[in-house]
């Protein structure tokens, strides 16, 4: 997939833990997990509001765009 999620490098910076955030945001740890692994097909705006609020950062700092290799696409 093209686009990165990099949440738990904004994690890291903050100093904060998943389960922190989860229960800040009012999501399961699951559900962030699986954003944080990239294996979601989408993030409701209200959601990444959320997180960017907690984490005090932009959309661009928890997101990345990196073109896939057409060979490999």
């Amino acid at each position: 997939m093209a686009i990165i999620v990099t949440l738990d490098v904004m994690l890291a910076r903050r100093k904060m833990r998943s389960k922190e955030l989860a229960a800040r945001i009012g999501i399961t740890e699951q559900n962030l997990s699986l954003l944080k692994s990239g294996k979601v097909k989408g993030v409701r705006f209200q959601t990444l509001e959320q997180i960017c609020q907690v984490l005090d950062c932009q959309p661009g700092d928890l997101l990345a765009y990196e073109p896939e290799d057409a060979e490999n696409g």
